[in-house]
């Protein structure tokens, strides 16, 4: 911990001694983890308060943006607008045509130095990059070219491996450049002349024709901002139906999907979503109300939009405190609390045409919520510390995920490689020095020198880290470690002998607890209740009065289409007796 609080004072001078000591305290816990990037190089990351707060690559020292949000002066900043930041945290460098220059001038920097990017009016760093060239060079080249290689940003892997919290508000230094800035603007309105040569010069004008497509992309995203920005600057009353057409056929395909999120975003928690449903899981929100909201001819596509996962979209939500979004059980979000009151729920008016048809809707909201798409669930293997020699051959190593096709390949072509087949049985592999280590306990690697191919590829699976993935409808596959806990039926005797249906991890396969409790209790006209999982933070499970497994096995089976293995406890239902 001392070499590492010299190493960090060594890199970033700019700390005071109780920064620093406030940095790498002495007494609170600090771990290290080692993680490998996407060109396989290994980088160690340090960890305070469940937050990465420095990752090391090649013996070089780099801060986090958790850190940089805590001591935003600590890098020399340089600002971009906000479009370019999707593109950024999908591992594009920044461009210098998306570089806004400050009135006061950029800040002093060598090549290969150390810099945090910054959006147009916040001072919260979202990215940490390293300069191509020096300030003097950026703008000699008229602001052309790769100004920064950003190494990590707002939004990436690394950030995921923190709490996942949004960029904080700072507001941004400088009211000496700020009323530079406002002078430089009096005097040209005043006397229509251009700024005197003493106050700073704006961006220079870059010919699209000059750009590579990198560039030509970023600019192209700044442009069509600054045109949205432009267009709803200007009075309603001046717009013509002609001028609205024009403006939504001139928007990309991309910026149509953004629009058309919002503006169902909006619609369903200012018309669909009531307070007494909260906590509402994000697929049920996605599914049962943005989805209903959805003008007729059109249809919401998470992919096609600028933010590609719905956890991303309603992140951007949270940012603007319109809502809040937890995991209240492991690997499931939910919405648990909204800002009804928020000045962009408020003015939000619902399309004309789409009232009428909500109204349609809202009438048919039980058939609406019966429409439930089962979640894809395939099973995944780990490569485990234990297992890496055999798997290190065909170019896997600790962590790498594997379906079981894919084991049984690599384990197949190791066994063909090694000439591992028995000479005069085929059934049979020979065992070598690592498949007994990796597959034979101690008490058997003296006694076993062969096994049989199904014996081989069941040892293997077993010692293999099991993973699963989960795919909901109209939403990115999701890994998670372990295997999936099935939905859980029992049978609870009360007082006075009377029966009880419990169900329990329903959230694990998108299903909402409280839409299955109103369905059950419709139907067979029972009391139902939610009450909290005992031993399980968070999580709730569905209490109904009487044996009801069969009208559960249906309503999972038929209608919810949930394989019957994800089920546990259908064999508990009443045996019906003979009719009379």
């Amino acid at each position: 911990r001392r070499k590492l609080r010299s190493d960090v004072a060594a890199a970033f001078p700019n700390l005071s001694p109780e920064q620093l000591a406030e940095f790498i305290p002495n007494k609170e816990e600090l771990n290290v983890i080692k993680i490998y990037s996407h060109k396989g190089e290994a980088i160690t990351v340090y960890m305070n308060h469940r937050n990465p707060i420095l990752f090391e690559v090649e013996k070089a020292l780099y801060p986090t943006v958790y850190t940089l949000w805590l001591y935003p002066d600590l890098l020399p900043a340089f600002s971009t607008w906000s479009p370019v930041l999707q593109k950024l945290a999908g591992g594009a460098d920044l461009m210098l045509p998306g570089v806004v220059v400050p009135p006061c001038g950029f800040p002093p920097v060598e090549q290969g130095t150390l810099c945090a990017v910054t959006l147009v009016g916040n001072r919260a760093p979202v990215a940490v990059a390293v300069a191509t060239m020096s300030t003097a060079e950026m703008l000699a080249a008229g602001m052309k070219g790769k100004g920064f290689a950003v190494l990590h940003t707002y939004l990436d892997h690394l950030w995921e491996y923190g709490d996942k919290s949004c960029p904080p508000t700072l507001a941004p230094l400088g009211p000496d450049c700020a009323a530079k800035e406002s002078t430089g603007n009096e005097e040209e309105q005043e006397g229509k002349e251009p700024v005197s040569s003493s106050s700073p010069e704006p961006v220079p004008h870059v010919d699209i024709r000059d750009l590579s497509l990198k560039e030509q992309d970023t600019c192209a995203e700044l442009g069509k901002e600054e045109l949205h920005e432009n267009r709803a600057a200007e009075p309603v009353e001046n717009a013509s139906t002609e001028d609205q057409q024009e403006a939504e056929d001139s928007r990309t395909p991309q910026e149509q999907m953004d629009a058309l999120f919002n503006q169902c975003f909006f619609h369903a928690l200012k018309c669909k979503v009531k307070k007494s449903e909260l906590p509402l899981l994000t697929s049920t929100f996605l599914r049962s109300h943005m989805f209903s909201c959805c003008p007729a001819g059109q249809q919401l596509d998470i992919k096609k939009s600028s933010y590609k996962k719905f956890s991303k979209f309603l992140q951007c939500m949270q940012h603007q405190k319109i809502l809040q979004v937890k995991e209240l059980s492991k690997g499931v979000e939910s919405i648990v609390e909204v800002d009804w009151k928020h000045p962009d729920i408020r003015a939000f008016a619902v399309p004309e045409g789409l009232s009428s048809a909500s109204a349609a809707q809202d009438s048919k909201s039980e058939d609406r919520e019966q429409v439930y798409h089962a979640p894809e669930i395939i099973p995944l293997y780990g490569v485990s510390t234990k297992m890496i020699p055999l798997f290190q051959e065909s170019g896997h190593r600790k962590g790498s995920i594997l379906s079981s096709s894919e084991v049984r390949n690599i384990v197949i072509n190791y066994v063909k490689t090694n000439d591992l087949v028995h000479e005069t049985n085929k059934n049979f592999v020979k065992v070598n020095a690592i498949l007994c280590d990796c597959l034979l306990d101690k008490s058997e690697q003296d006694e076993i020198s062969h096994l049989t191919w199904d014996d081989l590829l069941s040892r293997c699976l077993e010692r293999l880290q099991p993973l699963h993935q989960v795919t909901f409808f109209g939403q990115d596959p999701v890994v998670r470690k372990g295997n999936i806990e099935p939905i859980d039926i029992t049978i609870a005797q009360r007082s006075s002998n009377k029966k009880v249906t419990i169900i329990k991890n329903l959230e694990l396969y998108g299903l909402d607890p409280q839409s299955v409790a109103n369905i059950l209790q419709q139907r067979v006209q029972a009391s139902a209740t939610l009450t909290p999982v005992p031993g399980a933070r968070d999580r709730v499970q569905v209490q109904i009065q009487g044996n009801q497994i069969h009208h559960l096995a249906k309503m999972l089976l038929e209608e919810f289409q949930l394989p019957r293995k994800h089920i546990r406890g259908l064999e508990k239902a009443p045996k019906l007796g003979r009719k009379r």
